[in-house]
Protein backbone atom coordinates (compact mmCIF):
# COMPACT_ATOMS: atom_id res chain seq x y z
CA UNK A 1 0.00 0.00 0.00
CA UNK A 2 1.40 3.35 -1.00
CA UNK A 3 1.46 6.13 1.67
CA UNK A 4 4.13 8.48 -0.21
CA UNK A 5 2.28 10.62 -2.07
CA UNK A 6 3.98 11.02 -5.69
CA UNK A 7 4.53 14.78 -6.37
CA UNK A 8 7.16 15.92 -4.12
CA UNK A 9 8.78 12.49 -4.91
CA UNK A 10 8.94 13.89 -8.57
CA UNK A 11 10.26 17.24 -7.52
CA UNK A 12 13.16 15.73 -5.20
CA UNK A 13 14.12 13.72 -8.35
CA UNK A 14 14.11 16.64 -10.48
CA UNK A 15 16.08 18.70 -7.97
CA UNK A 16 18.63 15.99 -7.97
CA UNK A 17 18.93 16.53 -11.74
CA UNK A 18 16.37 14.48 -13.58
CA UNK A 19 15.09 16.22 -16.43
CA UNK A 20 11.78 14.17 -17.30
CA UNK A 21 10.60 11.47 -15.45
CA UNK A 22 8.20 8.61 -16.79
CA UNK A 23 5.26 7.52 -14.07
CA UNK A 24 6.68 4.66 -13.57
CA UNK A 25 9.98 5.72 -12.26
CA UNK A 26 8.38 7.65 -9.39
CA UNK A 27 6.40 5.06 -8.38
CA UNK A 28 9.33 2.61 -8.45
CA UNK A 29 11.32 5.57 -6.29
CA UNK A 30 7.99 5.72 -4.14
CA UNK A 31 7.88 2.04 -3.59
CA UNK A 32 11.87 1.74 -2.68
CA UNK A 33 11.88 4.77 -0.40
CA UNK A 34 9.00 3.46 1.71
CA UNK A 35 10.98 -0.01 2.09
CA UNK A 36 13.91 1.86 3.40
CA UNK A 37 11.74 3.61 5.73
CA UNK A 38 9.85 0.65 7.24
CA UNK A 39 13.51 -1.46 7.28
CA UNK A 40 15.05 2.24 9.36
CA UNK A 41 12.07 2.44 11.32
CA UNK A 42 11.99 -1.06 12.11
CA UNK A 43 16.05 -1.03 13.41
CA UNK A 44 15.23 2.28 15.14
CA UNK A 45 12.28 0.48 17.61
CA UNK A 46 14.74 -2.46 18.31
CA UNK A 47 17.29 0.82 19.50
CA UNK A 48 14.76 2.02 21.68
CA UNK A 49 13.41 -0.76 23.19
CA UNK A 50 17.33 -1.69 24.12
CA UNK A 51 17.16 1.63 25.47
CA UNK A 52 13.83 0.88 27.76
CA UNK A 53 11.74 3.35 25.77
CA UNK A 54 8.88 2.97 24.16
CA UNK A 55 9.24 6.29 22.35
CA UNK A 56 11.51 5.99 19.19
CA UNK A 57 13.97 9.40 19.20
CA UNK A 58 16.04 11.29 16.56
CA UNK A 59 19.48 9.39 17.83
CA UNK A 60 17.40 6.20 17.38
CA UNK A 61 16.56 6.84 13.78
CA UNK A 62 19.66 8.33 13.27
CA UNK A 63 21.74 4.86 14.22
CA UNK A 64 19.25 3.42 12.11
CA UNK A 65 20.11 4.77 9.46
CA UNK A 66 23.54 4.96 9.31
CA UNK A 67 25.26 2.30 6.75
CA UNK A 68 27.61 -0.67 8.26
Amino acid sequence: MAFLPLAPIERLMKSSGAERLGMDAVKAMRDLMEKEVEEITQRAVKFSKHAKRKTVQAEDIMLAGKKE
